[in-house]
């Protein structure tokens, strides 16, 4: 990020509407910015609208709230789309945003194989974490991941579609074996459902945890480039090998020459204790039948420690009176999208999502079609979980 900004500050302003989202972003690009970073709020990240009662208090606070085409058109104004990268922080509702970032910057007059840009995309993380937010049960999960990647493979071809979060396992609790091993395992998930799809290699990013000594996280480091270099030559052959390189976040706070001036006392003992304990780990990860299954039987979620967190009151948080005026401003936005649109065309490309989810068909046409509409994203998600079911999380603990 360019000099003058700052991250956290830019991230993390609470009731964000997409108006006010849009004067954020065009500082950054005032100041130089070329990657735009954007957080949405939890609503939005969980597929529901803004207007839904499960929704309410929660509206725009700890990101942007995004229902439609409509939000997204504002969010954008004046945006110089073909000149930044958009940075999308969001894992499981990935697809439907990217699609209106699409449909909107269509609508600038910019073609999409010149828009650029990066989202998380991590849903193995989501089950794996204690707060992760989880849509879909993992199978259909990694269904819209396959198809986000065969649509993006032509429509998108610049955008970077997975971004493996390490960093969020070892904030969970994951010791850096167990960071290395279940990084690298949703990562030859992600490669194989891609693979096994006949999709393409996906350019994955991995963001390990920078946290403590400088010398183990090093070794950490080089444990998992050693590890991801030889599985994927074992499960992909050479050939796709050379194509997938470990690309590793670096922390930001470390510079170049601390890095180098790091290695020569590096102990090589604690990269391989690393990196055996972390085979050891993936080993069995493979014997469950690789990390959707694991998943599925809890066998990463379990090895963490248990939610440290103190739990909060039953209920939702009483809002206060910004939290309720963002939740009015918005339920009235849906409101008149409601009473504008053609509804018929919306239910007909809805009940043809409907058919794609059910069937082998790739779902982004469908669902590309729906939001250009103006369908909403929350009747998206909620038309994807009528095929594909919810995730029903067991008691105490992902």
């Amino acid at each position: 990020m360019p000099s003058g900004t700052s991250p956290a500050a830019d991230r993390t302003t609470r009731f964000h509407t997409s108006a006010a989202a849009n004067v954020r972003l065009r500082r950054l690009v005032d100041r130089g910015a070329r990657v735009l970073p954007l957080l949405v709020d939890r609503p939005t990240e969980s597929g529901l609208d803004s207007d839904m009662p499960s929704a309410y208090g929660q509206v725009a606070r700890t990101g942007v709230a995004l229902d439609s085409i409509d939000d997204m058109r504002v969010l954008l104004s004046g945006i110089p789309l073909d000149k930044v990268a958009l940075s999308l922080s969001v894992d499981a509702a990935a697809a439907p945003l990217i699609l209106l970032y699409q449909l909107v910057a269509e609508e600038h007059g910019v073609p999409a194989e010149r828009l650029r840009g990066s989202v998380r995309n991590d849903v193995l993380k989501e089950f794996i974490t204690p707060d992760g937010t989880c849509l879909f049960p993992p199978g259909p999960s990694m269904r819209l991941t396959r198809d986000l990647l065969g649509y993006c493979r032509t429509a998108l071809p610049r955008w970077d579609l997975v971004s493996v979060c390490g960093h969020e396992l070892a904030e969970a609790g994951a010791d850096p074996a167990q960071e290395v091993a279940f990084a690298l395992a949703n990562g030859i998930a992600y490669v194989r459902t891609a693979v096994t799809a006949g999709v393409f290699v996906p350019r994955l990013t991995f963001c390990l945890s920078g946290s403590g000594n400088q010398a183990e996280v090093l070794a950490k480091f080089r444990a998992a480039r050693r590890i991801w270099g030889r599985a994927m030559t074992e499960h992909f052959g050479p050939d796709l090998a050379g194509r997938a390189v470990l690309r590793c976040h670096v922390p930001p706070s470390w510079s170049v020459a601390a890095a180098r001036t790091g290695r020569p006392w590096l102990r090589t003992d604690a990269s391989q204790e690393i990196e055996a304990s972390a085979l050891r780990l993936m080993d069995s990860i493979e014997r469950l039948g690789g990390a959707v299954r694991a998943v599925e039987h809890r066998f990463q979620s379990t090895a963490l420690p248990p939610d440290s967190r103190p739990a909060g009151p039953s209920g939702v948080e009483a809002p206060g009176p910004e939290a309720r005026a963002t939740h009015l401003r918005q339920s009235e936005r849906l409101a008149k999208l409601r009473a504008w649109r053609v509804q018929p065309t919306v239910d007909e490309a809805l009940a043809d999502l409907r058919e794609a989810a059910r069937g082998d068909r790739n779902v982004m046409l469908p669902m590309r079609a729906a939001l250009a509409a103006s369908a909403t994203v929350g009747e998206i998600c909620e038309t994807l979980r009528g095929v594909w079911g919810t995730y029903q999380a067991p008691p105490g603990r992902r």
